[in-house]
């Protein structure tokens, strides 16, 4: 059994990783609670700043050094550091934000956000297809799985690395030729993320401003669906971005997907087209097509929103290879690979005027 004195020995040495204090020296730890009949630690912690891939990690620590003390369950809350106490340590916060990067006026990466109505209709294999495509034009991609609470990214991709961290910055995956950043590096076993909306909007501008993402040509972001904290971030921080809404040919998708549509449209992003997926079943013995979830959406969708229809995507498995296993990216030459290919071209035909 852990006693609240164990707890506490074992956090105060632990570092604020902005401030390099330990929270000794911060006052960091506020709350230690024991339930003894379930051996159940709680505890709470303030930090320089909350939100961020850094938080993740000591969480991750936190919790894997009282579980060796010999709890049974951990939970952990997080809070700012108060003002006074951040002054007893110079401007550090300052400081490490004082570089413009990837969001800076001179920025030259231009920013494209995946994004449809409701979920299911496989915004995130899209995206992650858009991006190789991309990347193997000779284009210079990043790819961030803004879907916060449903990151599938990595997964996806095929991804077993974690990013660096060398001092304040995090350098993302390289895959596929395509940079890679999620909330699924910094979370440990498929853990579910409980957090409230200004805490994921903190992650996400960190996700900008925190990553070494270097000259990239384009940045996509995997949005999650509908139209929630997330998005509503993505559109207060990237007043220039483009997006691609992501339908099935089902009607209710598309009606439904249009109102993503609508709100990019209302913050001033420019939408650059529609792609359908789930268009067609073929029949790889007999060549037959199958329009398993209705026909028309897509065009109606463009119709509406006033944009243009970049492809269709039929429903099909790629090829998966054991050696260099990615279970939802499709090979150059397969079917749909070259019809993402060809999405992609259309892509960069349209941001080339």
């Amino acid at each position: 059994m852990v006693t609240e004195q164990q707890v506490e020995s074992l956090l105060k040495g632990l570092k604020d990783p902005f401030l390099h204090k330990t929270f000794e020296e911060t006052n960091g730890i506020l709350e230690i609670k024991v339930k003894e009949e379930k051996n159940h630690v709680s505890v709470k912690v303030a930090l320089a700043k909350t939100g961020t891939a850094e938080q993740l990690q000591l969480q991750t620590e936190i919790v894997n050094l009282l579980k060796g003390a010999g709890a049974a369950t951990v939970g952990i809350r997080f809070a700012d550091l108060p003002e006074e106490e951040l002054k007893k340590h110079g401007d550090v916060l300052n400081a490490s934000n004082s570089s413009e990067g990837i969001l800076g006026p001179n920025s030259k990466t231009t920013f494209i956000a995946i994004a449809s109505g409701k979920g299911g209709v496989g915004k995130s294999t899209v995206s992650v297809n858009l991006a190789v495509a991309l990347a193997r034009l000779g284009k210079k991609v990043g790819l961030i799985d803004a879907d916060i609470y449903g990151f599938s990214v990595p997964d996806m991709m095929g991804i077993t690395k974690r990013p660096v961290v060398r001092g304040e910055k995090i350098f993302p995956v390289d895959r596929f030729g395509v940079k890679v950043i999620s909330m699924g590096f910094f979370v440990e076993d498929n853990a579910p993320v409980i957090w409230r909306g200004p805490m994921l909007g903190k992650m996400l501008n960190n996700f900008f401003s925190e990553v070494e993402w270097g000259d990239l040509d384009y940045l996509l972001l995997d949005l999650p669906p509908g139209t929630g904290d997330v998005a509503l971030d993505v559109h207060s921080m990237l007043p220039h971005c483009k997006e691609i809404i992501v339908t099935t040919p089902h009607p209710t998708a598309a009606f439904v997907a249009a109102r993503a549509g609508a709100m990019a449209l209302q913050t001033s992003h420019e939408i650059m087209g529609v792609i359908e997926n789930m268009s067609y079943f073929e029949s790889r013995l007999t060549g037959e097509k199958e329009f398993v979830f209705g026909q028309g959406g897509g065009e109606k969708l463009a119709e509406e929103l006033r944009t243009e229809l970049l492809g269709k995507l039929p429903l099909q498995q790629p090829d998966w290879n054991d050696e260099d296993f990615a279970p939802s990216i499709y090979a150059e030459d397969h079917p749909t690979g070259k019809i993402y290919g060809e999405m992609a071209k259309k892509v960069v035909d349209i941001l080339s005027k």
